[in-house]
């Protein structure tokens, strides 16, 4: 079967974080129709994670390909991008402060930024509640989309923006993330400057990052007058269950942390004792580098389903930098395939040296010398 026209395309999006709802905004804008698809129930069903900081040279790039930058700077926090390096007694020992018109990186709560995308497109574009179990179907299509539910949905293109456990990814790679070597333990904090002052005049108005080599604590402030703390561990993906605890087990877990913690200043350690709520585990996960796959006329993969890698400043930048790019590439290519291997053959020389760069990085984060950092949720990965 011959290759058709992007316009004469049924084009599938499975996903609908910021990746696939890039994708889909810049498709629409360029009058070509999509379908997004996403296992959620609904778009409230679950918290969408933490903060984001879009960069100037891959995440706003995007935005304004979609029509959305200046809504975007309404929204976005420019304060946010201050950064506080604390050592484990307390002391901030460097304090980056942002300068009044700083725009390179400013943050932005992912639900707000979902919200922006979910709201720029045309209704009925996404298809909540529609699990994606497989994809069956000729190389060169059509393609048919197999859902939980039981029911089938016959594309020309499947765009795999599904994430870290991407179910489009088996179509075209055999990969699977493998487990770093580091875990997280999310804290909330709630009403900071009421209920936990301390804490809020200790983090600042965006990051603030402690750490000793074996461990560490990632704080960020979030939109809403909250924080989000990561303690970062080395230790086994099953630690929680190897200790005879399950994560609902909080003050267990706490006094667990508060061992591995005990050299930590007392200011430090509030993150682990006045947390709102129970912990949630995230275990840092990364693709094998490099991560390629042999072209295909009918399917492809943007963000974490095709490059996986540890939160490092890069992920949703580089999610929707990848969206911008494969819609752009559908708007102006005369074939479905030849604007795959036009996308591809940018994206992943680009995602394959950035990996690089970072495989191992999840060490990192257990360095006082921390790169930038960008919130990721493993579960949810755009």
């Amino acid at each position: 079967m011959s290759s058709v026209a992007p316009i004469k395309a049924r084009i599938s999006i499975i996903g609908a974080g910021p990746g696939g709802l890039t994708c889909a905004r810049i498709l629409q804008r360029r009058g070509i129709a999509v379908t997004v698809y996403d296992r959620d129930a609904g778009p409230e069903a679950r918290n969408q994670g933490g903060t984001l900081d879009l960069h100037a040279d891959n995440g706003q790039i995007a935005l304004r390909e979609a029509g959305l930058l200046a809504e975007f700077f309404k929204l976005a926090r420019p304060e946010g991008q201050e950064m506080r390096r604390i050592d484990p007694s307390g002391t901030i020992t460097s304090h980056q402060i942002p300068e009044a018109d700083e725009l390179f990186k400013p943050e932005i709560d992912r639900g707000q930024l979902r919200d922006l995308l979910l709201d720029s497109l045309q209704p009925g574009t996404i298809q909540w509640g529609r699990a994606l179990e497989r994809i069956s179907g000729p190389v060169d299509g059509p393609r048919q989309l197999h859902f939980a539910d039981g029911t089938t949905v016959e594309t020309d293109l499947v765009i795999g923006a599904d994430g870290a456990f991407s179910r489009v990814r088996p179509a075209v790679s055999s990969a699977v993330p493998e487990y770093s070597g580091v875990s997280f333990l999310e804290a909330w904090f709630n009403d900071v400057e009421n209920s936990h002052p301390e804490i809020s005049a200790l983090v600042g108005q965006g990051g603030a990052h402690a750490a000793d080599g074996e461990r560490g604590m990632f704080a960020q402030r979030n939109g809403g007058d909250h924080i989000r703390v990561y303690l970062i561990q080395r230790v086994p993906v099953d630690w929680i269950s190897r200790s005879g605890l399950s994560i609902q087990d909080t003050d267990d877990l706490r006094a667990l942390l508060l061992d591995g913690y005990a050299d930590w200043s007392p200011s430090l350690l509030r993150m682990i004792t006045d947390n709102d709520g129970p912990y949630t585990h995230r275990p840092i996960l990364a693709l094998p580098v490099p991560h390629t796959w042999k072209h295909n006329p009918t399917v492809t993969l943007l963000g974490d389903a095709a490059h996986l890698m540890p939160p490092l400043g890069v992920g949703v930048n580089l999610a929707m930098l990848d969206a911008s790019e494969l819609a752009l590439a559908l708007a102006e290519s005369p074939t479905v395939d030849e604007a795959i291997r036009t996308y591809e053959q940018t994206m992943l020389p680009r995602s394959t040296e950035t990996a690089k760069i970072l495989e191992g990085g999840a060490e990192h984060l257990l360095s006082a010398d921390l790169p930038e950092f960008d919130d990721h949720d493993n579960d949810a990965q755009s």
